[in-house]
């Protein structure tokens, strides 16, 4: 199979708490929304279920913020940032976002999330075109 990389428009996002009501647990409607936008980017570049061990790795892309520490971002701050020099120290925390990227993923690009055995890491950056590039593929070995 190789790899799949596919992108997940907009400002990321992680895994949301369950909520309680009426003697039920539910998951929150934002989280369930994203999950399908998930699967929907994931099935459109070409994503089919894996049946082996899993690897993973992403880069988050943030929307370059207008403030900043309660400061407006100035121009040179907002260079900054589409440099890598000034990186987003804001949420969701990557473990969040690899948490609700890999749930939205069971049963559409595998049967079980415990066959993810391998992450290859994930970078949080800023962006003008904010989203996820999530990158998903099979193992062959671990080393």
């Amino acid at each position: 199979m190789g790899k799949i990389t596919f992108f997940v428009p907009g400002k990321p996002m992680g895994k949301g708490r369950p909520r309680f009501g009426n003697g039920q647990t539910y998951t929150p409607k934002k989280t369930l929304e994203y999950e399908k936008l998930v699967q929907q980017c994931y099935l459109l570049a070409g994503g089919r279920k894996i049946k082996g061990y899993i690897s993973f790795s992403f880069r988050a892309f943030y929307p370059i913020p207008t403030r900043k520490d309660n400061k407006y971002v100035t121009k040179k701050q907002r260079e900054q940032m589409l440099t890598g020099i000034i990186l987003p120290d804001t949420k969701p925390d990557g473990d969040n976002i690899e948490k609700i990227i890999l749930d939205a993923l069971t049963g559409v690009a595998y049967e079980d999330d415990k066959q993810v055995v391998r992450c290859d890491g994930w970078n949080k950056m800023y962006s003008k075109d904010p989203g996820v590039l999530f990158t998903i593929g099979e193992v062959r070995e671990c080393r």
